[in-house]
Formats: structure tokens, sequence, C-alpha cells
């Protein structure tokens, strides 16, 4: 192909109508000793692309916008201390990826955003074991612009002995058992529509008594009682916005039985949800994992019970765009196919995109 170089400062083409053919080519055509300076048209990515003499780079365009999807998990609540307390109910689960979100609605559309505009991203803390005490519930987490942002609840904190009641929250905490000689259990705590369901009920009775579980993103949680899946926390949901599949959030907190003599010996939520407490003793049970937004287990005997697990905001946009993170979060990028994953486990802050 013959070159012909231009010297002059000027190229006057003002007398042409038409317009002005650059070179294009998908991304795997880009040439392979790329001078800085050089601009194409990628028709892979139909973006305008400028070589710095280190990579290729999209040129801003004005108004671009970008599509993301989202998955928004708030903090799972704490489990309930003190005896037979109720496990704590998962964080709220809001997505716009698969078909479904939390609290049994259908996903959610998915977020058109502007390029070089600020966003903020904020992952919710994990609620609190409850020290005798109601446990407390999980932070929220958010994403999106201020004042319209993507909200998801903290999960409701699981009931202690003697104040019954769960607390409300993305998914409700689950109500402690009590002696028949004390008074009725209290209801589990609601959960927030769209986002999860609410907690199980403990259970009164002279022969077998506990906590009822938290509620998950999927389910509610269970009544406590004798039988097989009873005071257990209510099941996550499986949202694979990372890629491959079996990746369950926000399951809850399963409730603390008395002793495995006195009914069953219960299990969390798929979804991080940690175990109840299940012997006479103090057997706080297990705490909800780690930016799963799993609720806590209650407690069996007298102390606390355990904390919920954190929250986590995860966010799937094209390999094209570039996320810039700014400070006070923690958050890691990863490729999926034509896609880029970015997970944010920890703080608040701002991101972009370029």
């Amino acid at each position: 192909m013959a070159i012909t170089k231009i010297t002059t400062d000027v190229i006057d083409m003002s007398g042409n109508a038409g317009g002005l053919t650059w070179a294009k080519g998908n991304t795997s055509e880009r040439p392979g000793s790329p001078t800085a300076g050089d601009l194409r048209e990628n028709t892979e990515t139909n973006r305008v692309e400028v070589y710095n003499g280190t990579e290729w780079k999209n040129l801003k365009e004005s108004g671009t916008t970008i599509p993301v999807d989202f998955l928004v998990v708030a903090g799972g609540g704490g489990g309930g201390g003190s005896f037979r307390a109720g496990g704590g109910g998962a964080g709220g689960l809001r997505t716009s990826y698969g078909s479904n979100s939390g609290g049994g609605t259908s996903a959610e559309s998915s977020l058109s955003l502007s390029l070089s505009t600020n966003y903020t991203v904020k992952v919710g803390a994990p609620g609190a074991a409850g020290a005798n005490a109601q446990g407390g519930n999980g932070g929220n987490s958010e994403f999106g612009i201020v004042g319209s942002e993507i909200i998801s609840i903290g999960g409701g904190g699981g009931g202690p002995y003697g104040t019954a009641a769960g607390s409300a929250g993305g998914s409700g905490g689950g109500s402690a058992g009590l002696e028949p000689n004390i008074g009725s259990a209290g209801a589990g705590g609601a959960g927030t529509a769209g986002q999860g369901f609410d907690g199980g009920q403990g259970l009164s009775s002279s022969t077998y008594t506990g906590g009822g579980g938290g509620g998950g993103a999927s389910a509610i949680g269970n009544t406590y009682g004798p039988n097989a899946t009873d005071g257990d926390g209510g099941a996550g949901l499986e949202v694979n916005i990372i890629g491959g599949t079996g990746n369950f959030y926000a399951g809850g907190g399963g409730g603390g039985n008395y002793g495995s003599a006195y009914g069953n010996v219960t299990v969390g939520g798929i979804g991080g949800g940690g175990a109840g407490g299940a012997a006479l003793g103090t057997d706080p049970g297990v705490a909800g994992t780690a930016n799963t937004g799993g609720g806590g287990g209650g407690s069996a005997w007298s102390g606390a019970g355990s904390a919920g697990g954190s929250g986590v905001v995860i966010i799937r946009y094209p390999n094209t765009y570039t996320v810039t993170i700014g400070a006070g979060l923690t958050g890691t990028t990863a490729t999926d196919g034509s896609d880029k994953v970015t997970t944010f486990t920890a703080g608040t802050g701002t991101i972009s995109f370029s």
C-alpha cells in the first residue's frame, strides 16, 4: 500500500461534503507495532481509539453511556444472644443479573451509566452479635448517583430470650424461643419487599424450644420445631454475575437451640448464613460468611450470638471500558468473556468509567 506523507500543519478539506474515512478494523487487527498518536476506528467496540505509546485508549465521546449490571447485597444481621435466640436475617439483595432478585421478585433493569461521572459505592458492614441482647442490624449497601442509588437494606438482628421478636431488615431476623411460663414467642422480623423474606418464629415448649431462623433472599426463615429443617435460616439466592455457577448470597442465620435433646440442630441458609448454637453451654453459633450478606447464628445459651456477614457490591460491564476505583474502597476487577466484573468487598467511595 502506498503511503502519502503530509508535512503541512494544516489539512484543508472544507470543500468536501462527505466524511473522512479512518483506518478501521477489529481488536485483533490492530497494527503489531503501533506508534504513539496512531488513530483508528475499532469495528468491534464501535469506538475511535488512539495509541498513547503504551496502550490503546478510547477517545472520550460526549454523551456516551455504558450498560452496567449490578448485584448489591447488604450486611447480614447478627444472631440474637442469650437462650434460644433467633438467627440474623440476611442482608437485602437487589440485582439486575439473571432472572430473579431478592424477595421473590424479577430481576431489575440494568443501568445505563455515563463516562467520566462519579458513582457512589458502599459495602454494608456486618451486624454485631447480640450479647444477651438483640442482634445488631447489618449495614446498608449502595451503588449509583446519590439521591437515586440502588440501596439494599441491612439484615435484621435475631431476637434474644425474653425480648422475643426479631428485627425488621432486608430479610428479617428470627424470634427467640421462650418457655411456656414466660410467654409466647414473638414474630420473626419483616423483610423488605424486593430484597428478602421474613424471619422465622421461635417456639415456646416445655419439651423442646429454640429460635427461628433468619429470613433469606429467596425463602422465609424456618419456624423452630423438632423436624429436620425447623429453625434453619432461609435460603439465599444464586446470582452468577461473577461467572460460573453456584454463587449464592444472602442466606439467613439459624436459630439457637436449647440443646440437641430438645429439638433440631439448625443450619444457616445457603448463601453464607451461619448455623445456630446447638448445645447446652456457651455455644454462640456461627458467624455469617463475609461478603455474602449472610445472617449470623443465634446463641444456644447465655452469652452472645454470632455476627452477620459483610455485604458486597459487584458490577458487570463490557470489557472495552475501564473502571477507576477511588480512595476508601477495596475492589478487584476480573475479565469474564466479553465483560469485566468488579467486586467491592469493603469501604465507601466513588468510582468512574472511561
